[in-house]
């Protein structure tokens, strides 16, 4: 097998200058920004005015599909099933397993998480709490193309349904009408109730506004391109989202006790994504880190994808060497990655390190790519730094809070009197006098 060299950009934490250097290589081009926002809000009014005949013209027009209503546009929950059952049994057991984990994990999340009413009573009788409700209804879009991923209907559509969604909108775009029968299987497994082949920002704006043939939604999630997400941010608002998400990231921590071979082949995974995805190693062991730099190009040849994974990693990845774990750990939460594997022969002592990371991989055989399909919590993940102050999709982002208020007779003149007192500092008497109003019998 031959081996083929790429360059990767090497840094050392010793370095003049690092953590500037750092965070410049972290940050993504920004040329095409302004040329696809202007692209999509185009698309979007226009969808928001013509409904169905622009959802059909861009469909046209990108997708190539040439059809005279939005409804062929839509595949039957019984198209959905078949393709279920025409999988081989290797497939079928493949989605069956995933499902079954995604499903028990986020089922768990649900009664953990804050995800279920409450109440309590003060002693005056005063009743106060929290009421959750599912949302009514909720749009997934799932990417199609050049590439099909049946693992993100599951992990958007299954927390979904188990949050008590009442009705899950799919779209996914079917570009000259080639339909994955994998992504079909997944939406029935999942319970998806809806499914329309559509795609691209005109996709986002018929979920968010609604169209005749399509319903809108209270919230779209799932990821995309660069028009999708720009199309989410313009529709945030009207309609909720999950997150903006940019390309795939990866970091990896490493002792230097890994088979390099292994930690190479999870650089590979994320770099062939996307040219734009990111793979970043922190090693204190400079050797290893050469070993790791001698398996990719080893294994790099070998890759079908290759091509992508070399512009990945030759534009975009980092190969850091830092003085030990624990300073690996502060990069590694100022990088705040979406995946972050920690290769080490203590994980869990250094995990307990991480503030910032959109899912935690511990330990030499947690591959980040079961994290990706069958591990069970979600793989809709922040990316960019926003691991910061964003979370993972859960059942949490399918449900919504209102609170519960029941101020006894004793409990109002306790309260109205307070209440008074802070209306009146801030000017607003209407609200002191309703307060007031209930201090006398």
């Amino acid at each position: 097998m031959s081996s083929l060299q790429i360059k990767i950009k090497r840094l050392n934490s010793k370095d003049a200058g690092f953590k500037e250097i750092l965070l410049s290589s972290l940050s993504l081009p920004m040329a095409d920004d302004e040329a696809i926002d202007a692209a999509v809000v185009k698309i979007l009014a226009q969808v928001k005015s013509e409904g169905d005949a622009a959802v059909l013209s861009f469909t046209k027009q990108f997708d190539r599909l040439n059809v005279a209503s939005v409804s062929e546009l839509e595949i039957s929950l019984q198209e959905l099933e078949r393709a279920y059952q025409g999988l081989s049994t290797e497939q079928k057991n493949a989605l069956d397993i995933a499902a079954q984990r995604i499903r028990a994990y986020h089922e768990k999340q649900k009664i953990e998480a804050g995800c279920h009413s409450w109440e309590y009573q003060e002693a005056d009788g005063t009743r106060l709490g929290q009421k959750v409700t599912a949302l009514d209804r909720v749009g997934i879009y799932v990417p199609g193309g050049k590439a099909a991923y049946p693992s993100s209907v599951l992990m958007n559509a299954i927390p979904a349904k188990v949050a008590g969604v009442k009705e899950v909108i799919m779209v996914v775009p079917t570009p000259d009408g080639v339909r994955n029968p994998l992504v079909l299987a997944a939406a029935w497994l999942a319970g998806v109730d809806r499914v329309f082949t559509i795609g691209g920002a005109q996709a986002v704006g018929a979920l968010a506004y609604g169209t005749n043939t399509i319903p809108s939604v209270d919230k779209i999630v799932g990821p995309g391109n660069a028009y999708v997400a720009a199309a989410k941010r313009r529709v945030f608002g009207i309609v909720g989202i999950d997150m903006i998400a940019g390309p795939s990231e990866i970091l990896v921590l490493c002792d230097g006790s890994s088979n390099p071979d292994w930690v190479a082949m999870d650089l590979f995974s994320q770099a062939e994504h996307d040219e734009l995805a990111q793979s970043i190693l922190l090693c204190q062991n400079e050797q290893f880190i050469e070993q790791v730099q001698a398996s990719i190009s080893k294994l790099l040849p070998e890759m079908p994808r290759k091509k992508v994974i070399e512009a990945s990693l030759t534009n975009r990845a980092l190969l850091i060497q830092v003085k030990d774990m624990g300073e690996a750990c502060e990069i590694a939460n100022a990088i705040a990655a979406e995946h972050l594997e920690i290769c080490a022969t203590d994980a869990r002592k250094w995990a307990e390190l991480i503030r910032h990371a959109g899912a935690i991989f511990m330990g030499n055989y947690t591959s980040e790519s079961l994290g990706d399909y069958c591990a069970g919590p979600n793989h809709v993940l922040p990316t960019a730094r926003t691991a910061r102050f964003s979370s993972p999709l859960g059942v949490y982002d399918f449900i919504k809070r209102s609170s519960m208020i029941e101020v006894s007779e004793a409990g109002a003149k306790t309260l109205g009197a307070v209440a008074s007192t802070l209306a009146h500092g801030e000017g607003l008497q209407a609200h002191a006098r309703a307060a007031e109003m209930r201090l006398k019998k």
